[in-house]
């Protein structure tokens, strides 16, 4: 869909044709950010940004290896992102100067560093298996891009952006090391290789990835790349990899990594539809297209009161969705409910700061967003009927509840087939445990060790002492949905040696009471 109509609609490239690079002021726009409403949250955040970035080692690179720590490479890593960040924002905000020497510091950290590429995600992102060992240090020599050097490259594509002037009055050297190191580490990679599975290539299975990688991907080569034929390039193959992400999503928009990931997985898709409708000059819009408006819905449909939402798989039971890109998507779509959602999340943090990884787009969108309406509190939640993801949600008076079938074999899957959540008066009654923080074990064949992950510690019941086994094969089957609740076959999620000839779970929601059978 995307790239056939690239295909169609060449005549925006042509090399006497502006691409609008940018939805953002530069800080040559002194009107513009003089009169932002968080200017002083801004200087404060460049304020902590002088503190010094802090060093990053080849033993906290290492660390994943040895011991499966993760925090110590991610702390360091993130946060030298977040400090350029608010020293990019702060110097924007005060036009002065006195922040410039914290961004020029922060540039050449980043350009110095060996890899952009986190510890956990090196040799995981070319299609090598996942049992396959990792590298303990990145090869210098062979660039991967994973989620975060993607990041990285748009917050640096950003930063010689926003303060090109300021730093070419320095040395236009800032500049032309920024774009060699994007062009060598993620520029030319995207544009020759085809090995990434998130690229759908290698792996015709995607998850949030894909148009993350790609919403980044997208960003930088429309602030850096000056040849117009290779940035026609690079939007065509982002636009077919970003198909391929389409063509493997359910029907019903459900995202199974949870809602949590929605942040990354449908609040990304936008982040590249609206990137792409802004380089066409409008032209590029896609936003009727019924699977699209059903992506956009998801965190609708997961809401279940307040700032409670469905948490199966790796998803918190309050996650930080980003109340900027769901009130955007609603109105793209069309879906007043949505936008009203989002913009209650907005009310209730209305901090630009990141709220997850330091993603510099999303914290522009939140600062030049138009002013947020007083929106009455929500209805409660209709009832939801997700059938591809197999999830389905009623309200019936002080109750709530949802039933999750699926298969044990999704995305950041817990092995959880047939679980329900219960809400009584707004307040949780019958839960998933949810998330722990991210190991090594976490992604790897040790995954249900873990005990958040096992069917044993969700409200499913152990046939004969088995449990449920991980894998796609293992699933529910026959949904029945009725008025009141919903019914489905879990035969199938349990292991032949429980005998299981079979075994239906339903759910019955009233006024008067929540009945699991």
């Amino acid at each position: 869909m995307f790239a056939a109509w690239l295909a169609q609609h060449r005549s925006w490239a042509n090399p006497t044709a502006p691409v609008a690079r940018s939805p953002f002021p530069t800080a040559a726009d002194r009107d513009a950010w003089a009169q932002l409403p968080a200017r002083e949250t801004l200087l404060d955040w460049g304020d902590e940004a002088k503190a010094g970035y802090p060093p990053l080692t080849a033993t906290q690179y290492l660390a994943y290896a040895r011991t499966g720590d993760r925090q110590a490479l991610e702390q360091p890593y993130f946060q030298r992102r977040m400090q350029l960040i608010g020293a990019t924002l702060a110097e924007c905000t005060a036009g002065d100067g006195r922040y410039l020497d914290t961004v020029i510091d922060g540039v050449w950290h980043l350009c110095e560093e060996s890899s952009w590429v986190l510890s956990a995600h090196n040799g995981a992102a070319d299609g090598k298996p996942s049992n396959e060992k990792h590298p303990p240090l990145p090869d210098v020599g062979a660039p991967l891009i994973d989620l975060f050097a993607a990041q990285t490259a748009a917050t640096l594509a950003h930063v010689q952006y926003l303060l090109g002037a300021q730093l070419d009055c320095v040395t236009p050297l800032l500049r032309r090391r920024v774009k060699a190191e994007l062009d060598q580490r993620v520029l030319t990679p995207f544009l020759t290789r085809d090995d990434f599975w998130w690229m759908g290539s290698v792996r015709k299975s995607l998850n949030n990835w894909t148009p993350w990688i790609l919403s980044n991907m997208i960003d930088t080569f429309l602030l850096v790349e000056e040849n117009p034929e290779r940035l026609w390039r690079a939007l065509v193959r982002a636009m077919e990899m970003l198909d391929r992400y389409l063509a493997c999503q359910p029907e019903d928009g459900g995202c199974d990594e949870g809602c949590g990931y929605w942040n990354m997985a449908g609040a990304s898709l936008l982040d590249c539809l609206e990137s792409l409708r802004l380089a066409t000059g409008g032209a590029a819009d896609f936003y009727g297209d019924p699977l699209v408006r059903r992506i956009a819905a998801f965190p609708l449909h997961a809401h279940i009161t307040g700032d409670w939402y469905w948490n199966f798989a790796d998803c918190d039971a309050k996650p930080l969705l980003d109340g900027e890109r769901v009130r955007t998507f609603g109105e793209r779509t069309q879906n007043e409910a949505l936008a009203a959602l989002g913009a209650q999340i907005v009310r209730s943090n209305p901090s630009p700061l990141p709220m997850d990884t330091p993603q510099m787009n999303r914290v522009l969108h939140a600062l030049f967003a138009k002013p947020v309406p007083e929106v009455p509190p929500l209805s409660p939640t209709a009832d939801t009927a997700l059938p591809r993801l197999q999830v389905f949600a009623f309200q019936r008076g002080d109750y709530y509840a949802s039933l999750k079938g699926g298969h044990n074999g999704e995305n950041h899957n817990h092995n959880d087939v047939g679980t329900v959540i219960v809400f009584i008066k707004g307040q949780p009654f019958a839960v998933d445990a949810g998330n722990l923080t991210y190991m090594q074990k976490t992604f790897s064949s040790e995954r249900y060790t873990l005990w958040n992950t096992r069917a044993a510690n969700h409200n499913i019941p152990i046939v004969g002492g088995l449990e449920q086994r991980e894998g796609a094969e293992y699933h529910a089957e026959h949904p029945q949905l009725e008025e009141n609740g919903v019914s489905m076959a879990l035969q199938g999620a349990y292991p032949a040696e429980a005998h299981l000839h079979g075994f239906r779970r339903a759910l019955r929601v009233l006024p008067s009471g929540v009945t699991v059978t």
